[in-house]
């Protein structure tokens, strides 16, 4: 039993001794660990909080739009941008409420709407659809250097022709036939040859050839 006493003393001895070097700096570390992981699990409970009102807000949003209520659809998608910002909700809610204004002729408010969109949203390819619209917006406005501006540099990819289609309008409606000409051969060789809209771009250089 004595034996058995002295070595439990002992173990006990090397334990307080480890803790005494290493026992703060262990605290420490189990701290972080813990305020790390219920950071996480707070942010995205937060997310899910925020995606959810977020989703709340674009449908009503979507009833708005669905009877062309401009003033309504601004005011929706002004609240999805200043409260949730970071999330695609807004982001499409501001195409949405644009496309409303658009056609209400509120072109202004359509332009800032985009802008943001545009700028300040977090999905890439919604950035891009709502720069192509911006333009599109701008060319209504006959603001054609904003709209030049815009679509340039023209994306890769599926947005590719779009750009240079638009672009082509919009050196077309500058009286620039020559370059409109020019983007609009852009923009049928980076068409997928099964779009409908190459059909319609082709008929534009072929009526500005004739």
């Amino acid at each position: 039993m004595a034996v058995y006493d002295l070595e439990e003393q002992e173990q006990i001895a090397q334990i307080k001794a480890w803790w005494e070097q290493y026992g703060n700096r262990t605290v420490a570390v189990l701290l972080v660990v813990a305020i790390g992981f219920a950071a996480w699990t707070g942010l995205r409970r937060y997310r899910d909080g925020n995606a959810a009102e977020a989703g709340v807000l674009y449908a009503e949003l979507q009833q708005a739009a669905d009877v062309a209520d401009a003033q309504r659809s601004r005011e929706l998608a002004g609240r999805l941008i200043d409260k949730y910002d970071g999330t695609v909700q807004a982001q499409l809610g501001a195409l949405l409420s644009a496309k409303v204004q658009f056609q209400k002729n509120e072109l202004d408010n359509a332009s800032s709407q985009l802008e943001w969109a545009a700028s300040k949203g977090k999905d890439p390819e919604l950035r891009e659809l709502a720069r192509l619209r911006l333009a599109t917006v701008l060319l209504q406005k006959a603001d054609f250097d904003g709209a030049l501006s815009r679509l340039q540099p023209a994306p890769e990819g599926v947005w590719r022709a779009r750009f240079e289609d638009l672009r082509g309008d919009v050196l077309a409606a500058q009286g620039k036939l020559g370059d409109a000409r020019a983007a609009w051969r852009a923009a049928l060789d980076a068409f997928d040859g099964t779009d409908p809209l190459r059909e319609s771009v082709r008929a534009k250089l072929e009526s500005s050839e004739g």
